[in-house]
């Protein structure tokens, strides 16, 4: 019977890797993979195996999401095991729900096999804990920029007054506009912030400030990255395991 495996590939290192995943990409017949998964990992699968990258690169056009969501159905028409390979988690900012339900409405088998979130692992690497004793007991993941073609802003910035540690996925081109937003709903100009780009890789760079100088000192960095806001980020002088 055809499966459809929605799979996390994790942050980076391909050692975070899950047994599962490894399972099941060493089993397809096809991989259909975004930029943000390690390329080393397609070195797992077997001889015989397709490949189709479906992900952003310089220069080019992304493909939309609907033309994605075909891609992995009609595959599934096609081969026993299909892996959507997918950055960090399917459902944390990787459409993996989008990419499900359109397989679900057309009576296609599918597994979501999680990876680690780069929200939590990305700063762990820089010895950021997103929550720690005395200091923070929450977090929370937001996205970095939203779809241009929403009506509404889903951002409820009000709420992020409370004492928490934030974590903002692919942000970074948006991070004059973050700084903005959080000083305006009254966080002090001092909060520690953290932008860490190419987590847990080897070409791993963090830069760390505050709501007030960030920006400045992020303007040379390179995507991927996160950014975490919060007191947190203090820590990361004694806990700088990876450095």
């Amino acid at each position: 019977m055809n499966k459809v495996y929605l799979t996390g590939a994790g942050p980076g290192d391909i050692e975070l890797l899950t047994l599962k995943a490894c399972k099941v990409i060493k089993q397809a017949d096809i991989i259909i993979y975004d930029k943000l998964a390690n390329p080393d990992i397609l070195d797992m699968a077997k001889d015989g195996c397709e490949f189709i990258f479906v992900g952003k690169e310089s220069g080019k056009h992304i493909i939309p999401q609907d033309e994605i969501n075909e891609i992995i159905y009609q595959n599934s028409l096609k081969y026993d095991v299909v892996v959507r390979l997918k950055g960090g988690d399917p459902f944390v900012f990787g459409r993996g729900g989008e990419e499900a339900l359109y397989l679900k409405q057309r009576d296609v088998k599918f597994e979501i096999i999680p990876g680690v979130t780069s929200s939590i692992s990305v700063p762990a690497y820089a010895g950021i804990p997103v929550t720690h004793r005395g200091i923070t007991c929450s977090f929370r993941v937001v996205t970095g920029h939203e779809t241009p073609d929403k009506d509404v802003c889903q951002i409820d910035w009000e709420s992020f007054k409370t004492n928490e540690t934030i974590i903002f996925l692919m942000g970074l081109h948006n991070i004059e506009l973050i700084k903005n937003r959080l000083l305006e709903i009254g966080k002090p100009s001092n909060t520690p912030c953290a932008i860490i780009s190419k987590g847990t890789t080897k070409n791993q760079k963090v830069v760390t400030g505050t709501l007030k100088d960030i920006v400045q000192k992020s303007k040379d960095m390179p995507t991927p990255a996160i950014i975490v806001v919060g007191e947190v980020v203090k820590l990361r002088e004694e806990l700088d395991w990876f450095s």
